[in-house]
Parts: C-alpha cells; structure tokens; sequence
C-alpha cells in the first residue's frame, strides 16, 4: 500500500469509521442508549500508551449483520444529501429517518448499523487490492512509517509532515479484535464495494 492509500484508508477510520458518507455523519448516540464504557475502545493491541479508539465499538460480526448493511446502503444513499448537510448533527427527523432505514434492514438501531459499519471499514482498510490479503491497519501504517523514515528523497519538512499524521494515526487507529471479520468481509467484499459505489 502506498503511503497516500493508507492515510486515505485511515482517514476513513479516523473520521468516523464508516463506508458509507451517511452512517459517518450521523450522530448515533443522539438516537440509542451509549454503549457501556467497557464495551468502547477496549484495544490492548495498541501501542504502550496510545489511546484506545472511543468511537469504535467493535464486534464479532454475522453473515446477516453484513448482508443487512449491504442492503441498507441503497436507502442510505438516497438520503445523503440530507445527511452531507445535517452535519454530525442530524435533526429529529432525519434521524427517525436513519432509524427506520436501519430497522428495515433488520439492524435494532441506527447505532448496531454503525457499528456494523465500523467493524466492515477496518476490515476494507486493511485488505490489500491486488492480493485481497489483510494486514490490522496499525501494522500497515507502521510499515509505512518505517519506509517514510528511511526514505532520503522525501523532504524533511515534508518527511516531518508525513510522520506526524501516520504517528497520529497509529495512536488513534483501533487494532481488529475480532479476526474472523476478515473471511466474512472478504467473502463479501465485490458485494459491498458495488453497494458503495
């Protein structure tokens, strides 16, 4: 993976963890109960004293889980527009909308339909295009910082730059807890790259 290919992946990690432009936008806590603070960025895996990601609850995902997703992006896409302009905070309207999208597909809030989201964006993030091979976003971006620093055609103060945002990347970028979401994205990875188009 190049170095602008894996910041672009984990800017959409970052940013809210979402696949879809309306699933990231949204603010799904305004519409369901938080989940409990043991359950959110629980991260062992991550570096010795980086912060655990609070935006990601991640889960073991399901065959149904991701099919459901996958048939909910029609309906999400014929209302981005109204979700691009609510900003990260939807109105009482539009998230009954969001709410009944997600119900439809057989998800119990908008909320499990963002963590679904979520949970599918690590993955997609982490798999090779030419191989369809995974590597946990954390070691990708590692690899790329090694290679940034051992790169002697690279600018200082662009060098500097590049270390900085993959730094932060690493801090803030969760590590795939639950490693069988590889085979079940991957098994369904043309589907959701077409939903998503």
């Amino acid at each position: 993976m190049s170095v602008f290919s894996t910041r672009a992946a984990m800017r959409v990690i970052i940013g809210g963890l979402s696949l879809c432009a309306g699933i990231a936008l949204a603010n799904a806590e305004d519409a369901a109960p938080p989940n409990p603070p043991a359950a959110q960025g629980t991260d062992a895996g991550n570096d010795a004293g980086a912060p655990a990601s609070d935006d990601v609850k991640q889960i073991k995902l399901t065959e149904d889980q991701v099919t459901h997703f996958i048939a909910a992006q029609a309906d999400l896409a014929a209302i981005a527009s109204k979700i691009q302009a609510a900003g990260d905070k939807p109105d009482a309207t539009l998230q009954t909308e969001l709410e009944n999208i997600a119900k439809k597909h057989g998800f119990n809030s908008f909320a499990e339909l963002d963590d679904v989201a979520a949970n599918i964006s690590i993955v997609m993030a982490g798999l090779d295009s030419g191989s369809g091979n995974f590597v946990d976003p954390v070691d990708a971006l590692k690899k790329e910082r090694e290679e940034v620093e051992k790169d002697s055609t690279i600018p200082d103060a662009d060098k500097k730059q590049l270390l900085d945002e993959l730094n932060e990347a690493i801090s803030t970028t969760p590590r795939l807890q639950y490693k069988e979401n590889v085979d079940i994205v991957k098994a369904h990875r043309a589907e959701i790259e077409k939903a998503l188009q």
